[in-house]
């Protein structure tokens, strides 16, 4: 598998152990400081590398010390960051994602560089030879511009996937509907997809989603799972259990599974067994804080997936 992470590339800080914000300029002590690569195209890019893919990754990081430890971080995991831009003008992306004691992640977030990627950024030569495309955050595009990425993807002979970074929203989805007839697999989650569609159902709104073009649309149900659906049919295959003492941070498990569902399909395996796979490498990530914890690999998420 040779395959193109494409969009947003972010930096994550994770800090463990927030019970509450300090009052003034009091400050606490925590468990846990650490900075792991993230984002729909960066985290997918390094679970994706870490489970046997060749992966070149393209978008757009600021000339700071951020970008400089983004790029470390990719580039420590085997992803070609040549196709990463430097924006002297723009910060790179990054969030603060404070860890509760209860498992709530809210955030902080600044957009910074991947705002300002255009696909003026990309040499489409750098593409020759890819298997796949994988487009994260089509949304910074616009759909005209994503679907004309993977339109071009798909002429050279490579599958596509799109994973949208935004809430759902029904003019969210009337934005990057361009994208979606050029778009093979489309991994949203439930929430998503009932805010991109409004359905009563998630199995509805997946169809729903089908009909606007998308060839297969993988949801992510965080503990329940994953439900799989294509015009013909529906799959739900349930979440790998977690004990909760092995349970330490599910930030970045919806980019974890996108690495094993499209690196399930890249070895042969039918829709079911690559969301299989799916599940059991967001389970791997979920054990550990950050995308790039632990010492996990294809043959760790193959024996845990079956």
């Amino acid at each position: 598998m040779k395959i193109a992470t494409v969009g947003v590339h972010v930096l994550d800080t994770h800090v463990i152990g927030i019970e509450s914000i300090p009052g003034g300029s009091d400050g606490q002590l925590v468990e846990t400081i650490r900075m792991s690569a993230a984002g729909t195209a960066g985290g997918t890019a390094l679970v994706l590398s870490r489970i046997g893919a060749e992966v070149l990754s393209f978008g757009a990081v600021g000339s700071d010390p951020i970008g400089d430890t983004l790029l470390a971080l990719l580039a420590r995991e085997g992803v070609d960051t040549s196709g990463l831009v430097r924006k002297d003008d723009q910060q790179t992306s990054a969030s603060v994602i404070p860890v509760r004691p209860n498992g709530d992640r809210p955030a902080w977030h600044c957009i910074g560089a991947n705002g300002a990627f255009t696909l003026d950024d990309l040499d489409r030569a750098a593409l020759d030879g890819i298997t796949h495309l994988h487009l994260g955050g089509p949304e910074f595009l616009g759909g005209e511009a994503a679907g004309e990425l993977l339109a071009h993807a798909r002429s050279i002979g490579a599958t596509t996937s799109l994973d949208v970074l935004a809430p759902g929203d029904p003019d969210m989805l009337a934005w990057i509907a361009g994208a979606l007839p050029h778009t093979d697999y489309l991994l949203p989650n439930d929430e998503q997809v009932f805010g991109f569609t409004g359905a009563s159902s998630l199995a509805d709104g997946a169809r729903a989603l089908v009909d606007a073009g998308a060839g297969c649309v993988a949801v992510t149900q965080g503990a329940k799972g994953a439900l799989v659906v294509t015009a013909d049919e529906v799959i739900e295959v349930p979440a790998y259990p977690i004990e909760p003492d092995r349970l330490v941070d599910t930030t970045g498990c919806g980019d974890a599974f996108s690495a094993g569902f499209l690196r399930g399909l890249s070895l042969g395996r039918d829709l079911r067994a690559a969301a299989r796979l799916g599940c059991a490498t967001a389970a791997q990530v979920a054990q550990g804080l950050g995308t790039d914890a632990g010492s996990y690999d294809l043959d760790t998420v193959v024996a845990l997936a079956g």
